[in-house]
């Protein structure tokens, strides 16, 4: 590990940024709404399954009147193996209902805003403005950017809103919006949650928790 956590997170950028330079938005999405309803769906299911289920619901339903017009019922069968399929279809429907009443069916450009939409929090909220809008309001916190934030010593907090004031305080807002879609790369394809594979992480050198038998190559 670096000497201290500053430094430890631009070696972290440094090296995260050269190992996936095609790293982006795993939601399918053609615009801000589409982004916004793919995060509200993608709760507690796989990016895989969510972009599954969306080419066909952007198809037959493109614009928030759509969706007000479509009975709760028939949103749920539509999104049923997303999971939460009740909760996450009333939410889509309130958030639509909102988008048309007050901003004209656009998808608002603050964070402010977009927290008064159903089934928007931060995450949510973070998601859209940097990746619809390259907006850089915060940084997006999923398990993947918890999990490999505390594993490489840059925050010991628990919860998503204290990580990322700890990451925003380190990570150079230029990056706000990249950074957790390195560390989701990372996380999916080497530092796994059972079963890291430290042996051939990039970062295992200035890792704290890297698996202790395993000598990576200074790279």
């Amino acid at each position: 590990m670096l000497p201290d956590r500053a430094a430890q997170t631009r070696e972290v950028i440094k090296r995260l940024k050269k190992a996936y330079p095609d790293a982006h938005c795993a939601l399918n999405h053609t615009n801000a709404f589409e982004l916004l309803i793919a995060t509200i769906l993608s709760a507690q299911c796989t990016d895989e399954r969510v972009n599954i289920v969306t080419a066909e619901l952007f198809r037959k339903y493109p614009t928030p009147k759509h969706f007000v017009e479509l009975s709760q019922s028939e949103l749920e069968k539509e999104i049923h193996s997303t999971g939460f399929f009740r909760n996450k279809a009333k939410n889509i429907k309130a958030a639509c209902e909102r988008l048309l009443e007050t901003y004209g069916g656009e998808v608002p450009q603050t964070m402010e805003d977009l927290l008064t939409l159903g089934g928007v929090a931060r995450k949510t909220a973070n998601v859209v403005l940097g990746n619809a809008f390259g907006i850089a309001s915060g940084v997006v916190v999923d398990t993947h950017v918890s999990r490999l934030s505390q594993r490489l010593g840059l925050t010991d907090a628990k919860t998503p809103e204290k990580i990322e004031a700890d990451l925003a305080e380190l990570v150079p807002k230029k990056h706000w919006v990249m950074f957790p879609h390195w560390l989701i790369y990372h996380g999916r394809q080497v530092c796994n949650a059972r079963k890291p594979l430290c042996g051939i992480c990039t970062l295992a050198y200035i890792c704290p928790s890297r698996i202790e038998d395993v000598q990576p190559t200074l790279q």
